[in-house]
């Protein structure tokens, strides 16, 4: 297993980090700049009413942003930075804000990408990196290959790993209030879990999509709150912080023996792991997404780059900095430490609650990307309800397993399921150029952008957007 970790090691930092950062420098030149030049459309997509379709059965963007957000929003934000920073030390922080906001351009190209070769169901929408593998690039054994490492990713791999955060975070609390506890503890918390995953993935995509809707915005809105007064009260050494960030992150002041290296690979591993721009798994969610233009998704699941990282991550990283972390201990939750020393141990149990939300929460949206590549493989009955069988068969085995070996592998598949992802949006870009061309074209005519086949000549293997008998093209508001 050493040897594996080794492996990945010099895989992320000779082949993931080169790639995604040469996808979105060249993302970045040829859509000038969209994740900067377009922000106030991010937010303004969020609202869009996608209307009703056929039974009633569509997903609005802030729901397909929801769902997305509920992968990204989890234990990454908390233990992931945590770990950054305790084996790479503060300039971590800034690696990981570099590459979010270098990575969004990348994010807004995968998505795009989805809802461009999307496919329509009974159940809505379909779509994502298979189908653009398969649909665009004319290579439906590449889409297989990244629908198989995905599953084995997210809702297996990461699902065990998120189950088994919960039971600790659980475990932890009862601790503080001096409850004894043990496997007992743990099997009783993933039965709980595994319930409550069934009643949930066994109601499909709407279920999903209302509970992400209301689950999502009410957690990040809590830990926010809690991680804002925790830096409010240690405002003084704020200051200092921000030195250490930019110090620690050019190798000007080293701690804990990281070397610059190590800083750069972690940052942008945690990075890449919390808010999951270029990893392929969001643009799952934004697929099933009902818009007017495929570039109206793609800036709303950029902006869950920004919302996870540049928000949810630097909060972490601020509750840790300012409360006197000691670096070098990776199995130390450093937030859940500096809660305790800033607010006291009530603090702890309302940590326990955001954790049990975070991980569940992601649970829910890990399933559904494994759900989209199940259907994609085989899309019957039998091979969807096998897989919701197997997810609350694995949540219930991750709440009492020991996952050392579990997360590696699943840090292994997520190199690689980046890698493939990477190399169909790069190959893709040209597609991605057109169609924000015709978006920003069709907003300096003063119209609310509105995508048909007709849109961008020359496109193949689309499914879905047919031209309306009737076009209504509404006036853009400003």
């Amino acid at each position: 297993m050493e040897r594996l970790l080794s492996l990945n090691d010099q895989y992320w930092a000779w082949v993931v980090i080169p790639l995604i950062v040469l996808t979105s420098l060249l993302l970045l030149v040829r859509t000038r700049g969209v994740q900067f030049r377009l922000l106030p459309q991010m937010l303004r997509g969020l609202r869009e009413d996608p209307g009703e379709g056929a039974e009633g059965r569509r997903v609005s963007p802030f729901q397909a942003f929801a769902i997305s957000s509920a992968a990204r929003v989890g234990t990454g934000n908390i233990v992931g930075v945590s770990t950054a920073i305790a084996v790479g030390g503060p300039g971590a922080v800034f690696w990981m804000w570099a590459m979010a906001i270098l990575i969004a351009a990348a994010a807004f190209a995968e998505s795009t990408l989805a809802q461009v070769y999307k496919e329509r169901t009974p159940e809505g929408f379909k779509g994502g990196p298979a189908y653009y593998m398969s649909r665009g690039l004319g290579l439906p054994w590449l889409g297989a290959v990244f629908s198989v490492i995905l599953i084995f990713t997210y809702p297996f791999s990461f699902n065990m790993v998120q189950a088994n955060t919960l039971t600790g975070a659980v475990n932890d609390s009862l601790d503080g209030l001096g409850v004894a506890t043990g496997d007992r503890t743990s099997l009783v918390t993933g039965v709980v879990l595994a319930a409550v995953t069934a009643a949930v993935v066994f109601g499909g995509l709407r279920r999903i999509a209302h509970f992400a809707q209301l689950a999502v915005p009410a957690m990040a809105v809590v830990y926010l709150a809690l991680g804002t007064a925790i830096v409010a009260l240690n405002a003084e050494a704020l200051p200092g912080v921000i030195a250490d960030i930019f110090n620690s992150a050019f190798g000007i002041e080293q701690f804990s023996g990281a070397a610059l290296g190590t800083v750069i690979i972690q940052g942008v591993r945690r990075g890449m792991f919390s808010n999951e721009g270029g990893m392929g798994s969001a643009p799952n969610a934004g697929a099933a997404a009902t818009v007017s233009h495929p570039a109206k998704q793609g800036l709303t699941q950029a902006f869950g780059v920004y919302f996870d990282t540049l928000f949810i991550c630097t909060i972490s990283a601020f509750i840790i900095l300012t409360t006197d972390p000691v670096y070098g201990d990776a199995e130390v939750n450093l937030v859940t430490r500096g809660v305790d020393a800033a607010l006291g141990g009530w603090a702890l149990q309302v940590m326990a609650l955001i954790l049990v939300l975070f991980t569940f929460t992601s649970v829910i949206g890990n399933y559904f990307y494994g759900e989209s590549s199940v259907r994609f493989l085989r899309d019957r009955p039998w091979s969807v309800a096998a897989l919701r069988v197997a997810v609350v068969g694995l949540v219930l085995l991750g709440s009492v397993a020991s996952l050392d070996t579990v997360w590696s592998i699943a840090d292994v598949t997520m190199g690689l399921m980046a890698t493939v992802n990477l190399v169909a949006v790069l190959a893709l870009s040209g597609v991605t150029v057109k169609v924000l061309r015709d978006y920003d074209r069709q907003r300096a005519a003063g119209l609310d952008p509105v995508f048909t086949r007709d849109s961008v000549p020359g496109l193949k293997g689309l499914q879905v957007w047919e031209p309306e008998p009737e076009p209504a093209v509404r006036a853009h508001e400003k």
